[in-house]
């Protein structure tokens, strides 16, 4: 897929991995419009994105909004989703507020984020654009882990509707990826919405995980499991 020319949607751009895929998207020539939860977290994506957005995926609305604004606005070849939380402890201890969250914006968000953009892939596939979703889901779907079993339950949600959409998408020209990287330093764990990170060990460098998504875009990879990492 040649990048160049093209417009990305990067949901979470102002996180540590998001704001790294910003700037590796706009080096091969995309346009990139990118997310953030709040107006300070907005100040966090890099100044290459095109346009700054607003995003909660733990309100049905703000999705909704954000997508009516996309399909009045602007057209779309791809779409990278960097956003998600986790929380940590034992699933004897978990609070219906942490399972909400984590599946919110998990699995939730994302899963109607992607139906009401369809439109807008559909239109780029038509125009011969080639369209794209990218989901960072990790490893845990692929090896659900203990203390972290909602967390887990949250991804590999995510990762069988993607599995799904992969199927369902590929005879409207869209390509699904579901990537996994393993434990990433993005400072994610230390901020935990429940419980406390074990001891990593040293984990990869969001360069590097960045690096990796967007060269499986630029050479249409279709699987990007833990291993590719």
């Amino acid at each position: 897929m040649n990048l160049s020319g093209k417009r990305f949607l990067v949901i979470g751009g102002s996180g540590v991995l998001g704001s790294e895929i910003v700037k590796k998207l706009h080096e091969q020539g995309a346009a990139v419009l990118a997310t953030a939860t709040s107006n300070d977290s907005a100040a966090r994506i890099p100044s290459v994105a095109e346009v700054r957005l607003l995003l909660d995926y733990q309100n049905p609305d703000s999705v909704t909004t954000l997508t009516d604004y996309l399909i009045g606005s602007t057209k779309l070849d791809g779409i990278v989703n960097a956003a998600g939380v986790v929380a940590f402890g034992p699933a004897a201890e978990l609070s219906q507020k942490t399972i909400a969250a984590l599946t919110n914006i998990n699995f939730a968000g994302p899963m109607q984020l992607l139906a009401q953009l369809h439109p807008m892939l559909a239109a780029s596939a038509q125009a011969g654009n080639e369209p794209v979703v990218l989901n960072i889901t990790g490893v845990v779907s692929e090896q659900p882990l203990p203390n972290l079993a909602a967390y887990s339950a949250s991804k590999t949600a995510i990762g069988g509707f993607l599995e799904a959409l992969k199927r369902e998408w590929r005879r409207d020209a869209i390509r699904v990826l579901s990537a996994n990287p393993g434990h990433t330093e993005t400072g994610l764990a230390s901020r935990a919405i429940a419980g406390t990170a074990p001891a990593f060990p040293q984990g990869m460098t969001a360069d590097h995980v960045a690096g990796r998504i967007v060269k499986a875009l630029l050479e249409d990879e279709k699987e990007l499991p833990s291993q590719a990492f």
